[in-house]
């Protein structure tokens, strides 16, 4: 039976499965609080480059200050998602 950690902790068994892998204390607690069906979930809401225009591929990797100037709209998809 997994010790209780107090109220604060609502999925002890896996709590201490995570402490057991080496988490820390704070990112177990986190992830035993996230209920079992919204882990994993990807949190962005940005739709995929592919969706993107040209200047908006443009303006994203000037802003995280990569240099992209003659660049095609695959090669810019391609610069951003491996910098």
């Amino acid at each position: 039976m997994p010790e209780n950690h107090g109220p604060s902790i609502k999925d002890d068994e896996r709590y201490e499965a995570l402490r057991e892998q080496g988490m820390s204390k704070e990112k177990a607690a986190r992830i035993a609080n996230t209920p079992p069906e919204e882990a994993g979930r990807k949190g962005g809401k940005a739709a995929p480059y592919e969706e993107w225009t040209v200047d908006e591929l443009r303006e994203r990797a000037e802003e995280i200050g990569l240099e992209n100037s003659d660049m095609s709209k695959d090669e810019l998809i391609d610069l951003l998602r491996n910098h």
